[in-house]
Protein backbone atom coordinates (compact mmCIF):
# COMPACT_ATOMS: atom_id res chain seq x y z
CA UNK A 1 0.00 0.00 0.00
CA UNK A 2 2.70 2.47 1.05
CA UNK A 3 4.95 1.53 -1.87
CA UNK A 4 2.17 2.31 -4.35
CA UNK A 5 1.50 5.72 -2.79
CA UNK A 6 5.21 6.55 -2.84
CA UNK A 7 5.43 5.67 -6.53
CA UNK A 8 2.41 7.87 -7.29
CA UNK A 9 4.07 10.72 -5.41
CA UNK A 10 7.36 10.29 -7.29
CA UNK A 11 5.53 10.21 -10.63
CA UNK A 12 3.84 13.51 -9.80
CA UNK A 13 7.15 14.97 -8.63
CA UNK A 14 8.94 14.02 -11.86
CA UNK A 15 6.81 16.47 -13.84
CA UNK A 16 8.12 19.50 -11.92
CA UNK A 17 11.42 18.62 -10.26
CA UNK A 18 14.88 17.65 -11.50
CA UNK A 19 15.68 13.96 -11.98
CA UNK A 20 18.34 13.90 -9.24
CA UNK A 21 15.83 15.40 -6.78
CA UNK A 22 13.29 12.70 -7.60
CA UNK A 23 15.96 10.01 -7.12
CA UNK A 24 16.90 11.48 -3.73
CA UNK A 25 13.25 11.52 -2.59
CA UNK A 26 12.80 8.00 -3.92
CA UNK A 27 15.77 6.67 -1.96
CA UNK A 28 14.60 8.26 1.30
CA UNK A 29 11.01 7.10 0.92
CA UNK A 30 12.03 3.56 -0.06
CA UNK A 31 13.90 3.38 3.26
CA UNK A 32 10.80 4.70 5.00
CA UNK A 33 8.59 2.04 3.41
CA UNK A 34 10.99 -0.74 4.46
CA UNK A 35 11.22 0.64 7.97
CA UNK A 36 7.43 0.77 8.30
CA UNK A 37 7.14 -2.64 6.59
CA UNK A 38 4.95 -1.12 3.88
CA UNK A 39 2.11 -0.42 6.30
CA UNK A 40 0.42 2.95 5.77
CA UNK A 41 -1.14 2.83 9.24
CA UNK A 42 2.36 2.96 10.73
CA UNK A 43 2.87 6.43 9.20
CA UNK A 44 2.60 8.04 12.63
CA UNK A 45 4.77 10.51 14.59
CA UNK A 46 6.28 7.56 16.48
CA UNK A 47 6.98 5.65 13.27
CA UNK A 48 8.63 8.67 11.66
CA UNK A 49 10.76 9.40 14.74
CA UNK A 50 11.93 5.79 14.72
CA UNK A 51 12.79 6.08 11.00
CA UNK A 52 14.76 9.30 11.49
CA UNK A 53 16.65 7.89 14.48
CA UNK A 54 17.67 4.86 12.45
CA UNK A 55 18.58 6.52 9.16
CA UNK A 56 19.33 10.14 10.09
CA UNK A 57 22.94 9.49 11.05
CA UNK A 58 24.03 13.14 10.68
CA UNK A 59 22.13 16.42 11.06
CA UNK A 60 22.37 16.97 7.29
CA UNK A 61 21.01 13.51 6.50
CA UNK A 62 18.23 13.79 9.06
CA UNK A 63 17.17 17.17 7.72
CA UNK A 64 17.07 15.89 4.13
CA UNK A 65 15.05 12.80 5.04
CA UNK A 66 12.63 14.86 7.09
CA UNK A 67 12.14 17.16 4.10
CA UNK A 68 11.37 14.13 1.89
CA UNK A 69 8.86 12.81 4.43
CA UNK A 70 7.13 16.17 4.79
CA UNK A 71 6.72 16.51 1.02
CA UNK A 72 5.25 13.01 0.83
CA UNK A 73 2.87 13.69 3.73
CA UNK A 74 1.67 16.91 2.08
CA UNK A 75 0.94 14.93 -1.08
CA UNK A 76 -1.09 12.37 0.87
CA UNK A 77 -3.09 15.06 2.66
CA UNK A 78 -3.87 16.91 -0.56
CA UNK A 79 -5.22 13.65 -1.94
CA UNK A 80 -7.39 13.11 1.11
CA UNK A 81 -5.42 10.02 2.13
CA UNK A 82 -4.37 11.40 5.53
CA UNK A 83 -6.50 13.38 7.97
CA UNK A 84 -3.64 14.62 10.14
CA UNK A 85 0.03 15.46 9.61
CA UNK A 86 2.26 12.92 11.41
CA UNK A 87 5.35 15.02 10.62
CA UNK A 88 3.97 18.26 12.05
CA UNK A 89 5.69 18.01 15.42
CA UNK A 90 8.99 16.67 14.12
CA UNK A 91 11.81 19.19 14.26
CA UNK A 92 14.71 19.52 11.87
CA UNK A 93 18.13 19.45 13.53
CA UNK A 94 20.05 22.67 13.98
CA UNK A 95 22.80 22.63 11.41
CA UNK A 96 25.91 24.73 11.44
CA UNK A 97 26.28 26.15 7.99
CA UNK A 98 29.81 25.57 6.73
CA UNK A 99 31.54 28.51 5.15
CA UNK A 100 32.32 27.88 1.49
CA UNK A 101 35.97 27.17 0.73
CA UNK A 102 37.57 29.49 -1.75
CA UNK A 103 41.02 30.19 -3.16
CA UNK A 104 42.86 33.37 -2.36
CA UNK A 105 43.33 35.82 -5.21
CA UNK A 106 47.01 34.86 -5.37
CA UNK A 107 46.18 31.15 -5.60
CA UNK A 108 43.63 31.81 -8.33
CA UNK A 109 46.26 33.71 -10.28
CA UNK A 110 48.71 30.82 -9.92
CA UNK A 111 46.09 28.40 -11.23
CA UNK A 112 45.00 30.44 -14.24
CA UNK A 113 48.31 32.02 -15.25
CA UNK A 114 50.37 28.84 -15.50
CA UNK A 115 51.49 27.42 -18.87
CA UNK A 116 48.92 25.39 -20.83
CA UNK A 117 48.37 21.80 -19.71
CA UNK A 118 47.34 18.53 -21.34
CA UNK A 119 46.05 17.63 -24.79
CA UNK A 120 43.30 20.28 -24.85
CA UNK A 121 44.97 23.32 -23.31
CA UNK A 122 42.86 26.00 -25.00
CA UNK A 123 39.60 24.31 -24.02
CA UNK A 124 40.69 23.73 -20.45
CA UNK A 125 41.93 27.29 -19.98
CA UNK A 126 38.68 28.67 -21.39
CA UNK A 127 36.67 26.47 -18.98
CA UNK A 128 38.65 27.59 -15.94
CA UNK A 129 38.49 31.24 -16.95
CA UNK A 130 34.72 30.99 -17.45
CA UNK A 131 34.09 29.14 -14.17
CA UNK A 132 35.97 31.78 -12.20
CA UNK A 133 35.20 34.74 -14.45
CA UNK A 134 31.41 34.26 -14.40
CA UNK A 135 30.87 32.27 -11.18
CA UNK A 136 29.25 29.31 -12.94
CA UNK A 137 28.17 25.97 -11.53
CA UNK A 138 29.64 22.88 -13.22
CA UNK A 139 26.28 21.94 -14.77
CA UNK A 140 25.86 25.47 -16.11
CA UNK A 141 29.24 25.38 -17.80
CA UNK A 142 28.93 21.98 -19.47
CA UNK A 143 25.33 22.79 -20.42
CA UNK A 144 26.24 26.07 -22.14
CA UNK A 145 25.63 26.36 -25.89
CA UNK A 146 27.58 28.47 -28.34
CA UNK A 147 24.45 30.47 -29.14
CA UNK A 148 24.28 31.47 -25.44
CA UNK A 149 27.58 33.39 -25.66
CA UNK A 150 27.90 37.01 -26.76
CA UNK A 151 31.64 37.64 -27.04
CA UNK A 152 31.14 41.29 -27.97
CA UNK A 153 29.10 41.97 -24.83
CA UNK A 154 31.15 39.45 -22.80
CA UNK A 155 28.05 37.72 -21.50
CA UNK A 156 26.56 34.25 -21.27
CA UNK A 157 22.90 33.31 -20.99
CA UNK A 158 22.82 30.69 -18.23
CA UNK A 159 20.13 28.15 -17.44
CA UNK A 160 20.58 27.57 -13.72
CA UNK A 161 18.74 25.60 -11.06
CA UNK A 162 15.06 25.04 -11.79
CA UNK A 163 15.61 26.04 -15.45
CA UNK A 164 15.79 29.69 -14.40
CA UNK A 165 17.76 31.93 -16.74
CA UNK A 166 20.18 34.70 -15.85
CA UNK A 167 22.84 36.70 -17.63
CA UNK A 168 26.39 35.93 -16.50
CA UNK A 169 29.12 38.46 -17.26
CA UNK A 170 32.84 37.88 -17.74
CA UNK A 171 35.93 39.96 -18.38
CA UNK A 172 38.34 40.50 -21.24
CA UNK A 173 40.76 37.76 -20.18
CA UNK A 174 37.95 35.22 -20.25
CA UNK A 175 36.69 36.53 -23.60
CA UNK A 176 40.15 36.11 -25.14
CA UNK A 177 40.45 32.55 -23.77
CA UNK A 178 37.03 31.61 -25.16
CA UNK A 179 37.86 33.08 -28.56
CA UNK A 180 41.19 31.20 -28.71
CA UNK A 181 39.42 27.94 -27.90
CA UNK A 182 36.45 28.40 -30.24
CA UNK A 183 38.64 29.37 -33.20
CA UNK A 184 41.56 27.08 -32.52
CA UNK A 185 40.58 23.90 -30.70
CA UNK A 186 36.83 23.34 -30.46
CA UNK A 187 35.74 20.07 -32.07
CA UNK A 188 32.59 20.47 -34.14
CA UNK A 189 29.73 18.89 -32.17
CA UNK A 190 28.01 15.73 -33.38
CA UNK A 191 24.68 17.04 -32.09
CA UNK A 192 23.38 20.24 -30.57
CA UNK A 193 25.51 23.31 -30.06
CA UNK A 194 27.65 22.78 -26.93
CA UNK A 195 30.42 25.28 -26.22
CA UNK A 196 32.69 22.67 -24.70
CA UNK A 197 33.13 19.38 -26.55
CA UNK A 198 35.23 16.28 -26.06
CA UNK A 199 37.63 14.98 -28.77
CA UNK A 200 34.77 13.03 -30.39
CA UNK A 201 32.46 16.03 -30.64
CA UNK A 202 30.20 15.11 -27.75
CA UNK A 203 29.16 17.53 -25.02
CA UNK A 204 31.80 17.60 -22.30
CA UNK A 205 30.85 15.83 -19.07
CA UNK A 206 31.13 17.20 -15.54
CA UNK A 207 33.62 14.42 -14.78
CA UNK A 208 35.91 15.55 -17.61
CA UNK A 209 35.65 19.10 -16.31
CA UNK A 210 36.75 17.98 -12.84
CA UNK A 211 39.66 16.00 -14.34
CA UNK A 212 40.87 19.09 -16.17
CA UNK A 213 40.72 21.16 -12.98
CA UNK A 214 42.67 18.48 -11.13
CA UNK A 215 45.45 18.53 -13.76
CA UNK A 216 45.77 22.29 -13.59
CA UNK A 217 45.74 22.27 -9.78
CA UNK A 218 48.55 19.74 -9.65
CA UNK A 219 50.53 21.88 -12.08
CA UNK A 220 50.21 24.95 -9.86
CA UNK A 221 50.76 23.17 -6.54
CA UNK A 222 47.15 23.54 -5.39
CA UNK A 223 45.22 20.70 -3.73
CA UNK A 224 43.55 18.40 -6.30
CA UNK A 225 40.32 18.66 -4.28
CA UNK A 226 39.65 22.08 -5.82
CA UNK A 227 36.30 21.78 -7.59
CA UNK A 228 34.19 23.88 -9.97
CA UNK A 229 32.28 25.12 -6.93
CA UNK A 230 35.57 26.24 -5.35
CA UNK A 231 36.04 28.60 -8.29
CA UNK A 232 32.42 29.79 -8.01
CA UNK A 233 32.97 30.50 -4.31
CA UNK A 234 36.20 32.31 -5.15
CA UNK A 235 34.38 34.44 -7.74
CA UNK A 236 31.84 35.62 -5.14
CA UNK A 237 34.34 36.12 -2.32
CA UNK A 238 36.79 38.11 -4.46
CA UNK A 239 34.02 40.38 -5.74
CA UNK A 240 33.00 41.20 -2.17
CA UNK A 241 36.63 41.58 -1.07
CA UNK A 242 37.07 44.20 -3.77
CA UNK A 243 33.99 46.24 -2.98
CA UNK A 244 31.09 44.70 -4.95
CA UNK A 245 27.70 45.05 -3.27
CA UNK A 246 25.86 41.99 -2.02
CA UNK A 247 22.80 42.48 -4.24
CA UNK A 248 24.92 42.50 -7.40
CA UNK A 249 26.73 39.33 -6.34
CA UNK A 250 23.36 37.69 -5.62
CA UNK A 251 22.18 38.43 -9.16
CA UNK A 252 25.42 37.26 -10.75
CA UNK A 253 25.29 33.96 -8.84
CA UNK A 254 21.62 33.43 -9.59
CA UNK A 255 20.58 33.09 -5.94
CA UNK A 256 16.88 33.47 -5.24
CA UNK A 257 17.45 34.68 -1.69
CA UNK A 258 19.90 37.30 -0.52
CA UNK A 259 20.36 35.18 2.60
CA UNK A 260 22.07 32.51 0.51
CA UNK A 261 24.59 35.06 -0.76
CA UNK A 262 25.24 36.54 2.68
CA UNK A 263 27.38 33.57 3.66
CA UNK A 264 30.13 35.05 1.48
CA UNK A 265 30.24 38.17 3.64
CA UNK A 266 31.38 35.94 6.50
CA UNK A 267 34.20 34.63 4.33
CA UNK A 268 35.33 38.18 3.57
CA UNK A 269 35.22 39.13 7.25
CA UNK A 270 37.31 36.07 8.11
CA UNK A 271 39.90 37.16 5.53
CA UNK A 272 40.04 40.62 7.11
CA UNK A 273 40.42 39.08 10.55
CA UNK A 274 43.31 36.93 9.35
CA UNK A 275 44.98 39.95 7.76
CA UNK A 276 44.76 41.89 11.03
CA UNK A 277 46.06 38.93 13.04
CA UNK A 278 49.07 38.54 10.76
CA UNK A 279 49.96 42.20 10.19
CA UNK A 280 48.93 44.29 13.21
CA UNK A 281 51.76 44.74 15.75
CA UNK A 282 49.38 44.43 18.73
CA UNK A 283 47.40 41.46 17.45
CA UNK A 284 49.42 38.76 19.19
Amino acid sequence: MLDARIQEFLDSLAARRAAHTVRSYGSDLAQLARHLEGAADRLTPEGLRSYLRRYGSTPQTRARKLSSVRSFVRYLRRGGLLDTDPAELLEAPIRRRRLPKSLSQAQTGELLDQPDKGRTPLRDRAMLELLYGAGLRAAELVGANLSDIDLKERSLRVRGKGSKERLALFGETCRAALLDYIEGERVAPRAGDPVFTNPKGGRLSARSLQSAIKRWCLGSGLPPEVSPHTLRHSFATHLLDNGADLKSVQQLLGHESLETTQIYTHVSVERLREAVAKAHPRSQ
